[in-house]
């Protein structure tokens, strides 16, 4: 069965202050953040990946940059979060897992080989960067047993920051569904898991990909930081070509 993936780009992204939608925004490659994350999915995954994204702000432009994906529109883009972005997908998603991105998030494309094993094998995880914690990130703990426990931006003690790349094993689905569909019309699609977790009983790993670069671009210093690495890459595979 292909890979399912949605890439939730629905938001107004005010922080960035683009007049688009900020997964449209142009890297140094020529790429917008979005053609680079579907264009890295198909290369890890192949072609037949099924990729949908989740629409909102100026949804056209996202539709026309992007014709070769699948999407659904939330229609109160301007009034809810990230968890009833989520709900919408994974309410529409074939069966099966799915593995959901942060439609801002620039990754080093090893990212995908990292987790490709999780995926296979059914495991929910959430990918997270255990050498940065800062306080406007989302942060995590974990449990006794090694899954993750808490996940907010509200945590104290985090071990580290989730990077906005997450995976719902399709035996889960229906719990994670039902907990976002609790969550408040303003909260992260995050506290969808931590609810799930509390309340169902799921098991979530923690992926460390720290060895990677993965940047959220919410700010002009993270699409500068991106930007760096995207070079940095494309330099690397010219001289492996070379």
């Amino acid at each position: 069965m292909a890979i399912q993936v949605v890439i939730l780009a629905a938001g107004l992204g005010t922080r960035l202050g683009k007049p688009h939608p900020k997964p449209l925004t142009e890297l140094t490659s020529g790429e917008s953040i979005m053609r680079r994350a579907v264009n890295s999915l198909r290369t890890a995954y192949g072609d037949e990946v099924f990729v949908t994204a989740v629409v909102g702000f100026k949804l056209d432009l996202v539709i026309e940059a992007m014709p070769d994906i699948s999407f659904v529109y939330n229609e109160v883009y301007d009034s809810t979060n990230t968890a009833k972005s989520l709900l919408k997908a994974l309410t529409l998603s074939q069966p099966g897992g799915v593995l959901w991105l942060n439609g801002d998030v620039v990754f080093d494309p090893r990212v995908l080989g990292l987790i490709h094993d999780k995926i296979e094998a059914g495991r929910s995880f959430v990918a997270v960067n255990t050498e940065s914690v800062a306080d406007e990130e989302i942060k995590y703990t974990l449990d006794p047993e090694g899954y993750i426990a808490e996940l907010s931006k509200s945590v104290v003690g985090g071990l580290g920051e989730a990077v906005g790349i997450n995976y719902i094993a399709a035996d889960q689905k229906a719990a994670f569904i039902a907990r976002l569909e609790e969550a408040d019309e303003h909260d992260y699609f995050e506290r969808g898991l931590e609810l799930a977790i509390e309340k169902d009983g799921l098991r979530i790993e923690a992926v460390d990909i720290s060895l990677y670069q993965v940047v959220e671009v919410d700010f002009d210093d993270d699409l500068s930081r991106a930007n760096t690495f995207v070079d940095e890459q494309s330099v690397d595979q010219q001289s492996i070509r070379g």
